[in-house]
Order: structure tokens, then sequence, then C-alpha cells
């Protein structure tokens, strides 16, 4: 039975993140991706031009016409734009008993550009992380959800047990946003804390470094893979995207989607 993944996320015009970054992790990883479009934006390696909002019922038509064909194993939720929009989500997924929940509370795109209204903080707090088998916040991303500073592993371990009282099955806070050449992932599954080491690679081709790592997570999770081994294969195969960059567009390029593949990693 081939296991089957659903993306809930923004299109990417220029490939490297959102429902584009989803699918090719998922093909690399060896699980059917569908998706749902939340978003449009006219984007580039340079920046974010323009986003444009699907409607609300065609969001919800999306859900429902997997529902009744392609029941996801997994799914993993990407940009959602609007309080509205998450919460209307999130009441369709618990409607349809659909687990393995991946939540990444995408927010501000590599270029600086919000990509999250206002009123969607409290809707991912109340209405989303409840539903959280893994939740992925980067740095920035946990310091707005929990209103504190993470400057130190103390607090960035204070703010991971309060994203597990939310409703997150288990948190982890990347570190890519933290200073020093050593970047430390932490993962917290209500009881013990674990610490993801790697060395910081010197390259700006990072766009959609997020997305693919929830979607790789997400992979793992449909395929039955515990919460904890499908975030080791994730943390591998972003270090791989990373680590072998392709150099594409003038600005924050794509990462490597099949290098995991071709460099034996993942076989």
């Amino acid at each position: 039975m081939i296991a089957k993944v659903l993306t809930i996320a923004g299109s990417d015009s220029g490939g490297g993140a959102g429902i584009q970054a989803d699918i090719k992790t998922f093909q690399e990883l060896d699980v059917y991706g569908m998706s749902a479009i939340t978003a449009l934006t006219a984007q580039n390696t340079l920046g974010v031009q323009s986003v444009y909002p699907i409607p609300v019922d065609m969001v919800l038509d999306q859900l429902h016409s997997i529902s009744e064909d392609l029941r996801p194993d997994a799914l993993k939720t990407g940009m959602l734009f609007s309080g509205v929009i998450i919460e209307s989500i999130a009441n369709k997924i618990a409607e349809y008993g659909w687990g393995n929940v991946v939540v990444d509370p995408v927010m501000i795109a590599k270029g600086g550009a919000r990509l999250l209204q206002e009123d969607a903080i409290r809707a991912i707090r109340e209405k989303l992380l409840p539903l959280a088998t893994v939740t992925t916040p980067n740095i920035p991303e946990a310091e707005v959800l929990t209103e504190m500073s993470l400057d130190t592993m103390g607090r960035r371990k204070e703010a991971a047990r309060i994203l597990h009282k939310l409703g997150a099955s288990h948190v982890v806070i990347k570190g890519g946003h933290g200073e020093g050449e050593e970047l430390i992932d932490l993962v917290y599954d209500g009881s013990s804390f674990q610490e993801l080491k790697s060395m910081r690679i010197n390259t700006r081709h990072t766009h959609g470094t997020g997305c693919t790592f929830a979607a790789a997570i997400a992979a793992g999770l449909a395929k039955g893979n515990t919460p904890e081994q499908a975030i080791l294969t994730a943390k591998r195969f972003i270090h791989c995207a990373i680590e072998n960059e392709l150099g594409i567009g003038n600005g924050h390029g794509p990462t490597n989607h099949w290098a995991y593949r071709k460099s034996g990693v993942g076989v």
C-alpha cells in the first residue's frame, strides 16, 4: 500500500518552497503527495512580490475532495495566511479524523515578507497546535508563538514546554537562526529533550528549508515511522539538500531536493 501525504500550504511560483517543495520531498521519500492550496504567491529567489489568498470555500472544497477518495496517512500545514483559513482547516482536520499532523507555522519568507496575518497567531495556538503530532517552528516563529525571547537554550526549552502544553505532541525548535557555527535543533516529546546537532553550511541557498523539513517528517509518519525516527530522517534529508546546493537564482536559492537520494544516504 502506498502511503499518501497531504500538504495544506501556499504555492511558490519559484518552486523552492510551499507546495512545490513539499511535493518534491514526498516524491523523493517514496510517498504519494497531494495538495490543498491556501494562497498563490508571486515570488522568486529575490523575494515575494505578491500574495493572493484562495477563498476559504475553495480551500475547504479541496479538503473535502481529498477526504472522499484519498484519505491521507499524514499531512502537513504550511503557509495558511489568515485566522479564518486556519480555524476552518483545523475544524476539518478534526472532523475527518486525520492524524499524523505536522504543523510548520510559516510566518515570514526568507526575504522578509510577512506571510501570516496578525489574527492567525491566536488561531495557530488555539486551533492548530492541539492537533499537531509534530510542530516545527524556527526560533523567530517560536518567539512569536510563545511571546518570549529565545536567546538561550534554557529559554528554548521553556518555549518547547509551552508549545507542548498548547497541544503539540512533539516540538522541534529549529536552530538555523541561532548564533555560531554549530546548529542545534531542539526536540521535546513532553518528557525529555534531545539536541540534534550539525555544522552550519555556508550558503545563501536555503529557500524552502522549513517546508522541506516538515514535509520529510510527514512522509516518515505516513510510512509508519515514529516521530523521533521521522525527525531524524528529515534532519538528514534537509542537510543533504542544503549541502549539495543547486546555485539557482540571484537571491536565496532553493535547496536540492534530490540530493538525499543521489547521495545514497536514503538508500
